[in-house]
């Protein structure tokens, strides 16, 4: 693994919630976020990512465990004395000031000269396109152009760790967007580890380097986005990373079969497995077929299509009632159109693409 920049070690914090039961936020999680990196928390409300990320910024105190960061120990270290900076979801720029003072409010409290304090500020400005606005006060600006300067505070100093919760959530669908490919393009180029929070899978798909899933104060799994997405570590992380198709049975010689009566070909996946495991078939990994295909199928009812621009959404019932939701490209037109039609689908999939997880691994 690569050397790591901040280490969590037993990390615990349990809070009391206002009816006087324990909540664990923190449930002793060991954690490497590695140098350079770009890792993101991801999870449902309450899961543990922004007490985390608060845990090791400072501004949360554990229980009990450590929190390193450069390989020295911070777990009783004030927020004002770890190499950490931090961009909240609410910009907090003083609407007084400038944005050039904005920006270099930091570097003017640790003394640093006024020319020198300049140029550090205007390079920081360019890096998020924000070059020659120095002069503007914050209401002057757009979200877009505030979430910028935020960040552009917040890295002036260059330090060893940046540390960002759902700074996104404000903005609008496309700058959001923007501002998604921009971040992981300043992260690369400035060569910080960023540690990211958000609840919004395609976002976390879309920057990270490695995705932590929470649950309930633990982490489900950690790993890159592609491997998070084709093989969930269990039926948590399966249905809460996109769409899914979830399948419990009982593994046979080469089929998972289903409590409905249905069978899943696996395709040697059963090899050295015993017992009861869920399958995953991700909605596009399914292929509207004909009655004559030789793969293995699913027939189904359709119950309602949707047309979204890109492609088609599919849901539809087997024969014992199991919902499956499929995507079609907008190449497979003729295809939508005859299950239109017929209101009947053939629903092929491949046996190797079919991720098996146990059945006891839930939770």
């Amino acid at each position: 693994m690569p050397e790591s920049i901040v280490e969590l070690v037993g990390a615990r914090k349990v809070f009391t919630s206002p009816e006087g039961a324990e909540v664990k936020a923190l449930d002793s999680i060991d954690m490497q976020v590695c140098r350079n990196e770009f890792l993101t928390l991801l999870g449902p409300s309450g899961c543990g990512k922004t007490t985390m990320l608060q845990s090791i910024g400072g501004f949360v105190r554990l229980d009990s465990g450590t929190i390193s960061i450069d390989g020295v120990d911070v777990t009783q270290t004030p927020p004002h004395r770890r190499p950490v900076n931090t961009v909240f979801q609410s910009y907090a720029l003083f609407p007084h000031m400038s944005v050039g003072q904005n920006v270099g409010y930091a570097l003017e409290v640790r003394g640093v000269a006024q020319a020198e304090r300049r140029r550090q500020v205007g390079e920081a400005l360019a890096m998020v396109g924000l070059g020659g606005l120095e002069q503007r006060r914050p209401n002057q600006l757009s979200g877009g152009q505030q979430q910028r300067v935020a960040l552009a505070r917040a890295i002036v100093a260059r330090p060893k760790l940046l540390l960002l919760d759902e700074p996104l959530s404000a903005l609008d669908r496309n700058l959001r967007h923007s501002m998604q490919i921009e971040l992981k393009t300043l992260q690369a180029e400035l060569g910080i580890s960023f540690v990211f929070v958000t609840h919004d899978q395609e976002e976390a798909l879309t920057m990270s380097d490695r995705i932590a899933v929470l649950r309930d104060g633990r982490i489900q799994q950690i790993a890159p986005p592609r491997q998070i997405y084709d093989q969930p570590g269990n039926a948590f992380v399966a249905g809460f990373i996109g769409a899914s198709n979830l399948f419990e049975g009982q593994i046979g010689d080469d089929v998972l079969a289903l409590d409905d009566g249905e069978v899943l070909h696996l395709a040697g996946q059963s090899r050295d497995r015993s017992g009861r495991a869920i399958a995953i078939i991700r909605p596009e990994q399914f292929t509207l077929a004909s009655a004559t295909d030789e793969r293995p199928t699913l027939e189904a009812t359709v119950d309602q299509i949707i047309f979204v621009g890109a492609g088609f959404e599919l849901y539809l019932r087997t024969k014992s009632g199991r919902r499956i939701s499929v995507a079609a490209p907008a190449s497979a037109r003729d295809a939508v159109a005859r299950a239109e039609t017929l209101r009947q689908a053939h629903l092929a999939y491949d046996p190797l693409h079919l991720h098996l997880m146990p059945a006891e691994a839930e939770g």
